[in-house]
């Protein structure tokens, strides 16, 4: 599901003089139905580049990127657009969403978006919202009013509400407690049971060999930092 070789980025630094930073030269890995691969490496490795590149965020320079048999690096933004409503799930460390949008709305918005009935969207949202402890008398409210770890568990209810073919996860577990971290490697694994093509970055390192079915390590494909 997604497949990626060759893979190049550079970034343009216009207040130095147009410096071009090489920051990730020959990146290959794929990731496979049913399958979680965590991406390791030291802080500026870049692993979050990778993951930005994947869903589109950041433009490769060049090399091949597949994500459901889409070139994401060829892609227009339109296919793009769809491809993430559709196929591809990113669950990031922050939750942004519009203010004053009540909470269960925000987490079913995601299958509202791909036309599920709304009864059935909000009941799917009110499932995940009761998994991952956050009291009924927040439903009503938005989000930006919660506490982070609040937040980061909504967030987390939002990216698993639709059952995306493939997802990227980063740092899904941080800063949850014991019993919201269990919720979250479950929601993970039955995801992988379903099929999901999964792509992480786990700093927790128990997650991450509970979840993960191989490790990458991104430092290989840093200029400067690969062996």
């Amino acid at each position: 599901m997604i497949r990626i070789e060759n893979l190049s980025k550079t970034f343009t630094l216009h207040n130095q003089g147009g410096t071009i930073l090489r920051v990730m030269e020959g990146a290959s890995l794929a990731v496979a139905p049913g399958e979680c691969v965590g991406l390791t490496g030291q802080s500026g490795s870049g692993k979050s580049t990778l993951m930005r590149m994947i869903h589109g965020n950041y433009l490769a320079a060049s090399g091949l990127l597949e994500v459901a048999g889409l070139d994401i690096v060829t892609a227009q933004p339109r296919q793009i657009v769809a491809l993430r409503r559709d196929t591809l799930g990113y669950v990031s460390q922050f939750l942004r969403v519009v203010p004053r949008v009540p909470t269960i709305e925000v987490v079913a918005e995601p299958l509202l978006r791909l036309g599920v009935a709304p009864d059935a969207a909000r009941a799917r949202a009110a499932d995940l919202l009761a998994r991952l402890n956050i009291p009924e008398r927040l439903w009503g409210l938005s989000p930006t009013t919660f506490s982070g770890g609040e937040q980061q568990r909504v967030n987390i209810a939002r990216g698993f509400a639709h059952a995306f073919p493939v997802m990227l996860l980063d740092e899904p577990t941080a800063s949850l407690d014991a019993a919201n971290r269990e919720v979250v490697l479950t929601l993970i694994e039955e995801a992988k049971a379903r099929g999901a093509a999964i792509l992480g970055i786990f700093h927790d390192e128990g997650a991450r060999d509970r979840v993960c079915d191989r490790l990458v390590d991104v430092t290989r494909f840093t200029p400067g930092l690969a062996a």
